[in-house]
């Protein structure tokens, strides 16, 4: 036993660690309602599986060369498994100086996010911490010049999933983190997200906020769209990171994953035949049509509570992973606004960097006009959905089962490259709605008429008549009209067989993914 006295050096420190920031540390973190980064790994981690990096990292404090205790570092770092899938974690312990960005040892998170690119396995952060801390300036003597502690983010986006946590109040560097992923979630009641807090904020503007006002899941979920998604408890939080996973691939080089979910892909839903009114002015539930398609409980809506005149997520079809798309009659009418397009543009980034397959429902009216998004900018907005949808390279199926007008209709093709398109017998189209077009083009004509209203319902009834899907279908102008029924057994064939021409694509994009 040579070493033994060193073997128990080792036990002493990690039971040091495993204190973190000590009792008052930890009461103070469960009188918040949170768990602990220690809890939170268990949690989250399949049993048992958690291996950290550095765990001997900290701030040690000697009386002559005896050792009486050691501060752990803020940040701990190591790999798990997740539903058997090796990833990195980085976890933030707002226990040691509030999880301080700059009190951290080393740098423990370019470490993880550096072995995450180069072992190529998905990056997981669980954010609770501040950013930096003015305390350190006394600590070291000086000030010092702000620089990127984690650079080459950038290229980790393109190659491995990466997915963020808001598990606490979560500033500065930390807050930047939350946005540079593919996937974020954050709890309701306990976390909040900000460039810089309350005291920053009645510093630099004289506001007095509070932390929740600042940046809790009413601005970052509901209003902004900075956050995608909101759990109830943290262990919800773990449970959608789990399901966001489940789709991807542990990197680009690697193939969707496949499951056997059980569900017949020739299952023909009769809900179907009768999801769209014949009435256009009438809605309808787009999540029913999404769950008569997809495989059974396999949609994973993704930004849910923005933008939410597109729905957007992820599903199996005979257990093939694929993007979803489907306007949301009840929002808008479906028409695209800047809140939309930006949520649709990261979801579509986003699919075609890991190769996933995109299926649009498609039931655009248009991009949304008036005074209000023409100030937000959505001409432009508009300009880079259109260049985002185009640069894409994966599959794409569009199944048109309402309308398509106007240059957001145009969206919903993706020309060259592996692309399918059909329609329903309820789809119809143009350059613009009859209704809003009669007005503009036969202005004269039913300003002269002696029953302007009866020329203008006279007018429209001759040009309804033109606006048949089967008259376009007669032309070629759509490829083929179908029953509705038919759309499951029709996206099983596809995806099976878009398999081949996925494979092909594999690894990084030449169109980088944008958070």
């Amino acid at each position: 036993m040579v070493w033994e006295p060193e073997i128990e050096e080792i036990k002493r420190r990690v039971e040091m660690a495993e204190k973190m920031g000590g009792e008052k540390g930890v009461e103070v973190q469960r009188s918040r309602g949170k768990l602990t980064i220690r809890e939170r790994l268990d949690k989250f981690s399949d049993s048992g599986s958690f291996q950290e990096i550095g765990r001997l990292a900290g701030s040690a404090s000697y009386e002559g060369n005896q050792l009486i205790d050691v501060r752990p570092s803020n940040i701990i770092i190591g790999t798990s498994h997740v539903d058997g899938r090796k990833v990195v974690v980085n976890g933030g312990d707002f226990t040691v100086r509030g999880g301080a960005a700059d009190a951290s040892i080393g740098n423990k998170m370019a470490y993880a996010q550096n072995m995450a690119g180069d072992w190529r396995l998905p990056y997981i952060r669980l954010l609770d911490a501040t950013g930096g801390s003015v305390k350190t300036f006394e600590q070291m003597g000086r000030t010092y010049i702000p620089t990127n502690p984690t650079p080459g983010i950038e290229k980790l986006l393109c190659e491995v999933p990466v997915v963020s946590a808001a598990l606490g109040s979560v500033a500065g560097l930390h807050a930047i983190d939350a946005c540079l992923s593919h996937f974020n979630v954050m709890v309701k009641g306990i976390s909040q997200v900000f460039p810089g807090g309350p005291p920053v904020v009645k510093a630099a503007l004289g506001i007095d906020i509070t932390k929740e006002e600042l940046g809790d899941e009413r601005s970052q979920v509901f209003e902004a769209g900075v956050i995608d998604n909101l759990a109830e408890t943290e262990e919800e939080a773990f449970e959608m990171i789990r399901k966001f996973l489940s789709y991807l691939p542990s990197n680009v080089w690697q193939m969707p994953p496949r499951i056997d979910t059980g569900d017949d892909p020739e299952r023909r839903d009769e809900s179907l035949l009768s999801a769209i009114p014949r009435n256009k002015r009438q809605v309808y539930n787009a999540f029913k049509i999404i769950e008569a398609i997809v495989d059974k409980d396999s949609f994973f809506e993704i930004t849910p509570h923005y933008g939410r005149s597109r729905i957007v997520g992820l599903a199996r079809i005979d257990g093939y992973p694929t993007g979803i798309m489907i306007n949301n009659p009840k929002r808008l009418g479906g028409s695209m606004d800047v809140a939309a397009g930006t949520k649709v543009m990261r979801f579509l980034s986003m699919c075609d960097t890991f190769h996933l397959p995109m299926v649009y429902l498609a039931d655009e009216p248009g991009f949304m006009s008036g005074p209000d998004e023409q100030s937000k900018g959505i001409l432009r907005a508009g300009a880079k959905i259109s260049c985002t949808t185009l640069r894409t390279q994966m599959p794409w199926c569009s199944i048109i089962i309402r309308q398509l007008y106007g240059v957001a209709g145009n969206l919903h093709e993706r020309p060259g490259g592996m692309f399918k398109r059909v329609a329903w017998p309820s789809g119809h189209w143009g350059s613009m709605h009859i209704s809003g077009g009669v007005s503009a083009a036969y202005r004269r004509e039913i300003d002269e008429a002696d029953d302007p209203h009866a020329k203008r319902a006279e007018i429209e009834a001759r040009l309804d008549a033109l606006a048949s899907p089967f008259k376009t279908a007669e032309a070629f102008n759509i490829e083929d009209i179908m029953d509705p029924r038919e759309t499951r057994p029709m996206l099983a064939d596809f995806l099976r067989t878009a398999q081949p021409m996925i494979e092909s694509q594999l690894g990084p994009t030449s169109v980088p993914f944008m958070p």
